[in-house]
């Protein structure tokens, strides 16, 4: 089997790496000098490209019948995840978006519970954009694109969760922060959710000098208090209190996505994971994400210098 990655910045090479520990015949190609060719004799194809660039692959792709793993989000608008997942059509079912938080032994946790009865729901994300990674430059990167970049699409998963563990919840509102340097990209973002009896918020931002990701649930019987940075899982059902052990490798979530996707290649059955991404069932999620990001109302600036 022989599926290239369109793609080559950190998540193109950690795909490439993994599908090479696999046993997957695959390439690296950088997106700037990718030929349609380099497509010939493929199985199929990840598309780890800027955002923006997306539709004319998934349009190689489904010319070519090549099911395809496309890193999130789809889009940053509406129309364009339509239009992909028109060029799709029938493809969407053996191909995937790299929604790889639904791996994540948390999520799961939560994705095994019920929680139709939830009424506050609070996820997080935080951390300072300028310590990414080392050689790190914020303003060479996709992250500060006017379109494609922003806080709100670079870290989506978070809002990927909220919908697919509450599908009740509907995107109320959206409130950025911007810089006067970056146009148009949000560097902080609170969506709101609500809907069927549940408030909450999905918040995200490139600013917080300590790293967060937290989620915390509460309904009649139930409240879910999760560390995912630090690790602390705590857990109380109608008063029965629990700290949980969630055993994590942070790559483990993208070799278990890039297995299940191998299976939808070969239309094997996949795992038994909960909410499996792919693309037809993670449509409407693709959709709100794009709906969220049209939706900012921008409502003051941050400050600080971003090289």
């Amino acid at each position: 089997m022989f599926i290239p990655v369109i793609g080559a910045g950190s998540i193109g090479r950690r795909h490439h790496d993994n599908l090479s520990a696999l046993g997957v015949r695959t390439a690296l190609l950088p997106w700037r000098a990718f030929i349609p060719a380099q497509l010939d004799g493929a199985d199929a194809v990840v598309i780890a490209t800027a955002t923006q660039v997306r539709l004319e692959l998934v349009r190689l792709a489904a010319e070519r019948d090549l099911p395809f793993y496309v890193e999130k989000p789809l889009s940053h608008d509406v129309a364009t995840v339509e239009a992909i997942l028109a060029e799709a059509g029938q493809l969407a079912r053996r191909s995937m978006v790299g929604f790889m938080m639904r791996y994540h032994p948390a999520f799961r946790l939560l994705a095994r519970l019920d929680l139709s009865g939830v009424y506050d729901a609070s996820f997080g994300i935080g951390h300072d954009v300028r310590l990414w990674r080392k050689n790190w430059s914020f303003a060479a990167s996709y992250a500060a694109l006017p379109e494609g970049g922003g806080v709100l699409l670079d870290l989506c998963h978070e809002l990927d969760m909220a919908l697919t563990l509450l599908p009740q919840a509907r995107i109320g509102g959206v409130a950025s922060l911007g810089h006067a340097r970056f146009p148009g990209v949000d560097f902080a973002s609170r969506i709101g959710l609500e809907g069927a009896g549940l408030l909450g918020a999905v918040a995200m931002d490139y600013l917080s000098p300590v790293s967060f990701r937290r989620i915390v649930l509460r309904g009649p019987g139930l409240v879910a208090d999760f560390d995912l940075i630090a690790g602390r899982y705590r857990l109380d059902e109608a008063g029965n209190a629990r700290e949980i052990d969630l055993p994590f490798e942070r790559n483990d979530m993208f070799l278990a996505a890039l297995r299940d996707f191998l299976h939808l290649v070969r239309e094997e059955p996949v795992s038994d994971v909960e909410h499996l991404p792919r693309l037809d069932l993670a449509a409407g999620t693709c959709r709100a994400i794009a709906k969220a990001w049209g939706e900012r109302r921008f409502t003051g600036q941050v400050t600080g210098e971003y090289t």
